[in-house]
């Protein structure tokens, strides 16, 4: 007999979205309106504010919300309440921010290891892939994608194949996932991509020093600046930071490896 398929279970940025569309169906929050600003909304459910924005993204990705830099989160239509649940729930997604703790951890490691592993052929293919980048910013081309690039050929400087293969996995990831995708729509302006260049040349100097707790930090360093992109794209006071879900404390405290 076959059996019976269990619903996978929701996670907690799924259940807030759910509550906020269907407060948005009840004409809580019309066409036009804005919703509260995050923090409300973390202080109403008990949440940190993490979780609040990969809620306020699912909307966005639905079509129901728009989040606008610096202004606050719309609501741009009132959904259908019967819409399907695959693609109301995306509960097969990993958040965001989810996706940048596991990279935090794995690749900032990565970066340490390269700096002692790092052949001069290494150094020299991340470099063109830092000086391609510069060219496409300033011709404004998005056809190529020199950050995927640039920390897959990281990752095989470490001359490990597992750790690649596992970096490779991460990305793949990434690009198969709704959310992600969301979230890079909001940081695919120039601005953001000079500040990625600068952090992945802090990258490069500490592999070409030899550095391997200088390039630790540039990692980290460049996966915090990123994850507070995403907590700055529609706050309307000055971010504090506080009450993360994901804690950005850094856990590799030697001298070496």
């Amino acid at each position: 007999m076959d059996k019976a398929v269990v619903p996978a279970e929701k996670k907690q940025y799924q259940e807030i979205g759910e509550d906020l569309r269907l407060q948005i169906i009840q004409g809580h929050y019309p066409v036009g309106s804005r919703l509260p600003p995050e923090r409300n909304i973390a202080e109403t459910y008990g949440v940190s504010r993490t979780i609040v924005r990969e809620a306020l993204l699912m909307l966005e990705l639905q079509g129901t919300v728009d989040i606008r830099q610096g202004s606050g989160v719309y609501v741009m239509r009132i959904p259908d309440e019967h819409e399907n649940e695959e693609e109301r729930f995306l509960n097969s997604d990993v958040g965001p921010f989810e996706i940048l703790q596991a990279r935090q951890l794995l690749e900032s490691n990565i970066a340490a290891f390269a700096a002692k592993m790092a052949t001069r052929a290494d150094i020299d293919n991340l470099r063109r892939i830092i000086e391609q980048e510069q060219r496409a910013i300033a011709a404004n081309d998005h056809s190529q994608d020199n950050s995927k690039m640039f920390h897959l050929v990281l990752a095989g400087a470490t001359q490990n194949q597992m750790l690649l293969a596992t970096v490779e996995s991460v990305w793949h990831h990434m690009d198969s996932s709704p959310l992600w995708q969301q979230f890079n729509v909001h940081i695919a302006s120039r601005a953001y991509r000079l500040k990625w260049l600068g952090d992945r040349q802090t990258i490069l100097a500490a592999l070409r020093r030899r550095d391997v707790m200088g390039a630790w930090q540039a990692m980290f360093q460049h996966l915090e600046n990123v994850k507070k992109s995403l907590l700055e794209l529609s706050d309307e006071d000055a971010p504090d930071f506080d009450g993360y879900l994901f804690e950005s404390v850094p856990i590799f405290q030697g001298k070496g490896l």
